[in-house]
């Protein structure tokens, strides 16, 4: 996989920082930090734009700050902006349907709910992007407690139980980005997707 674009999905500003919708933006910011980069505003790009490595290891780090909804905007822009193809572009995004502590590789597929994939696929007009699902647990068994508490759950921050686990998840990720660059998705698929961080007993 040419990886050339990196984006995490979230909602700007201090209010929704460290939330668990904003686990994409999470990884971003620490992979700009190893690397030794900063995030600028680009506003023809509508989001936060940092860039790690030279040459053909570059890597240009996107943070839509368009709120979740009108992600599309932003990833629809960048990919013109760089002249680069969906193909080449891996985007990160919580998932509710997944425990936290678990991850979720695919090369193309639907939104599963989520708004900020929906958002994506429109302004693309297709599903054929690569995403990387981080878990971030369910707030209920049941389908009417999950609605009833998704907005809170997805907008609450980590727990401090829940930050060993985290941390954890996002070594694997960082380290995931590097094997999907390195052998590409499928095979870097194999590792990430049998991958198991366990949250500790209550």
């Amino acid at each position: 996989m040419d990886l050339q674009l990196l984006v995490g999905l979230g909602n700007p500003g201090p209010r929704y920082a460290d939330t668990r919708h904003n686990v994409g933006f999470m990884v971003l910011e620490r992979l700009a930090r190893a690397g030794g980069a900063s995030f600028r505003n680009q506003g023809r790009l509508h989001g936060l734009l940092a860039e790690t490595g030279q040459g053909d290891r570059r890597l240009r780090l996107l943070m839509p700050q368009t709120f979740m909804n009108d992600s599309g905007r932003s990833i629809r822009a960048a990919l013109d902006w760089f002249r680069l193809e969906p193909a080449q572009m891996l985007v990160l995004v919580d998932d509710m349907d997944l425990p936290l502590g678990r991850l979720r590789v695919r090369a193309a597929g639907g939104a599963g709910g989520h708004n900020g994939l929906r958002s994506t696929i429109a302004h693309l007009g297709s599903e054929s992007f690569a995403r990387l699902r981080i878990g971030i647990g369910a707030p209920g068994e049941t389908p009417e407690e999950r609605r009833a508490r998704t907005v809170s759950h997805v907008l609450g921050k980590f727990s401090a139980a829940d930050r060993p686990v985290l941390e954890t998840v996002l070594e694997e990720v960082e380290a995931g980005i590097d094997l999907i660059r390195r052998v590409g998705l499928e095979k870097a698929a194999n590792r990430l997707n049998s991958f198991r961080a366990d949250p500790p007993p209550s």
